[in-house]
């Protein structure tokens, strides 16, 4: 609710609206401003950005319909004012009822408006959280209370509000169904397109055809979730694995709608590799490494990088310095000595810099920062990950099979081709599983 000139939104605890836990929101994340009766929305460089009706802004006006969202994965609020008509706020669909009704409403008096504004509010807030069918018990409740305390003449405009309310529900929740309908139909022709891809033979024709079949598809599914009414659609169920590498994705900047199966049931596969016989390695860096992670994931910011990656040092090297790979890589970055050396560290008989853990990350954000910025924008940083494992000259080798530019830079378009090295195609979705565990220790029995 806005009622102050300015009401600022984010992390950070001198915030009006702070929002606890919420990786998706900086810590000063967005800003309301009351100018000449108008309100404006203002973006404070946060790093997840700021959507306004499913857009992301800088700055931009709001009306009272709007819906604010902190990050494409991020919490949802809709723009409410103090003086703002209750009956106006639960609207659903555009029509003529609501309004035809309204001089009947002005007549009914303070404690009814205020009655039917709580039972809006009930009964969106049943729709919101799956109870779907308790508006219209939510509606008798209201009209039993209005009865006993209206006067006879005002019995005929009540009745008329809760019809009215229960026709605008009806609509709304059968529109639900038709657009989750339409949803379930895009899910199953991108779900076809996804196992034809992971058909072992198919030509250059055949898998440009299905790729520009999944952009269709997965475009028509992103117009349908920009819907306000489908935002507030009853629950849907998805896999809790899947949902963390979308926010992830998200963060990322590598966001898409349809994550490839395969590289789901990888990630899944690590997930419990690291719950068997990796288990160690998690342990330590959610422990015994702690110390080191933290100080990771502070240097990665100040750089402006996913503090995310921190994660790397996991699959790299169980976050120890002890580890050296036969290419003479060491540290917990596993760096070799020509790159330590090319980002500024120092490696010789007397001093090997790779195992300070606080120059090696220095030396590792130079390295991760070239990679992202070498592979482009879109989904640059899993790219870069992609680079980090197996060398920037195998991973160019492999996009240049595929002929054009964007798609060159398209991470998603490449691992379903299968146009990356095998190792580096197991390496990012184990990367990802090290992520999803850190960032959720508990649910995958880390306690």
């Amino acid at each position: 609710m806005v009622r102050g000139d300015v009401t600022r939104i984010g992390r950070g605890p001198d915030n009006d609206v702070v929002i606890d836990e919420m990786t998706t929101v900086s810590a000063h994340h967005v800003e309301i401003l009351k100018e000449d009766g108008a309100y404006k929305i203002q973006d404070l460089n946060s790093t997840n950005g700021t959507f306004v009706n499913g857009e992301r802004i800088g700055e931009a006006l709001l009306g009272p319909s709007s819906s604010i969202q902190l990050g494409s994965a991020g919490p949802e609020f809709a723009f409410v004012l103090d003086d703002a008509q209750p009956l106006e706020l639960n609207r659903t669909v555009d029509g003529s009822v609501l309004p035809a009704l309204e001089p009947a409403a002005a007549s009914i008096g303070r404690p009814h408006e205020e009655l039917l504004s709580d039972a809006v509010a009930r009964a969106r807030k049943a729709r919101r959280t799956g109870v779907g069918d308790q508006t219209i018990h939510i509606m008798r409740e209201m009209l039993i209370v209005a009865m006993r305390r209206t006067h006879r003449r005002f019995k005929v405009a009540i009745l008329m509000l809760v019809a009215a309310l229960l026709a605008s529900t009806t609509f709304g929740l059968w529109k639900i169904e038709r657009l989750k309908k339409e949803k379930r139909d895009i899910d199953s022709k991108i779900a076809s397109v996804e196992a034809q891809f992971q058909q072992n033979v198919l030509s250059v024709n055949q898998t440009d055809q299905l790729a520009n079949s999944l952009d269709r598809y997965e475009d028509e599914a992103r117009a349908l979730q920009t819907s306000l009414l489908y935002r507030f659609q009853l629950p849907q169920r998805e896999d809790p694995v899947e949902r963390s590498i979308r926010t992830l994705m998200a963060e990322f900047g590598a966001e898409t709608y349809s994550v490839p199966p395969e590289f789901v049931e990888q990630v899944k596969r690590f997930i419990e590799h690291y719950q068997g016989p990796d288990r160690p390695h998690i342990i330590a860096a959610l422990s015994g490494s702690r110390q080191d992670v933290a100080t990771i994931r502070r240097i990665l910011g100040e750089a402006h990088l996913p503090q995310d990656l921190a994660y790397m040092a996991v699959v790299e090297s169980a976050v120890t310095n002890g580890q050296k790979s036969e290419a003479g890589a060491a540290g917990i970055w596993q760096l070799t000595a020509p790159t330590a050396k090319a980002y500024g560290l120092r490696v010789d008989r007397d001093l090997d810099e790779r195992l300070d853990v606080r120059k090696s990350t220095v030396a590792a954000c130079k390295v991760l920062r070239e990679l992202i910025l070498d592979f482009g924008a879109g989904s640059s940083v899993m790219l870069a990950l992609a680079a980090y494992n197996s060398g920037s000259t195998k991973v160019k080798h492999g996009i240049r099979k595929v002929t054009e530019p964007i798609k060159q830079r398209n991470f998603w378009y490449l691992y379903r081709i299968h146009a990356l090295p095998p190792e580096t195609r197991e390496y990012v979705p184990k990367v990802i599983a090290a992520m999803i565990i850190a960032r959720d220790p508990r649910q995958f029995g880390f306690a």
